[in-house]
């Protein structure tokens, strides 16, 4: 686990090729969203990824990713999708609320698959800069980043 004092407005969140389809490499978010700013950007970097899921892609890909509320405020409609399938289709987008049939994910993500040209990010340009709220982690999914609080500090 790894502590920080205040959250950080963007994350270039470097999958490795360890994780060979999004189904893993969604872990570059969800080990990373408790330190990520509210409406704060982080970008999954992991050029390498050809696939959704190999056992679940049909399901992620009539689901797409949500955020949790998304799924329980209507259950009837997605109850028939494995539950794992349910949890992991909240990975990229974690936190957030639905009201009123919008979504509103509590942070931005970015994949560098395709929605942005991987070959276009240098990756040292992002090193160094955490006390402008940015973060380079070059393996992530290996751990879990969390914002100090209060009670922490006793």
């Amino acid at each position: 686990m790894i502590w920080v004092d205040k959250p950080f407005q963007r994350v270039l969140s470097q999958a490795p090729p360890m994780y060979d389809e999004l189904w893993t490499a969604a872990k570059a978010m969800s080990k990373l969203e408790p330190a990520l700013a509210e409406g704060g950007e982080l970008i999954i970097f992991a050029p390498h990824l050809e696939v959704v899921s190999h056992v679940h892609g049909n399901y992620i890909h009539e689901l797409g990713y949500h955020v949790l509320p998304y799924f329980l405020a209507q259950w009837e409609r997605f109850k028939h999708v494995p539950l794992g399938v349910l949890a992991h289709s909240t990975h990229l987008r974690d936190d957030g609320r639905y009201e009123n049939g919008v979504e509103y994910p509590r942070a931005k993500v970015t994949l560098a698959l395709g929605y942005q040209n991987p070959d276009e990010i240098d990756v040292t340009t992002w090193r160094g800069l955490e006390e402008e709220g940015v973060l380079y982690v070059p393996k992530a999914g290996e751990m879990r980043y969390r914002l100090k609080t209060a009670e922490d500090a006793l």
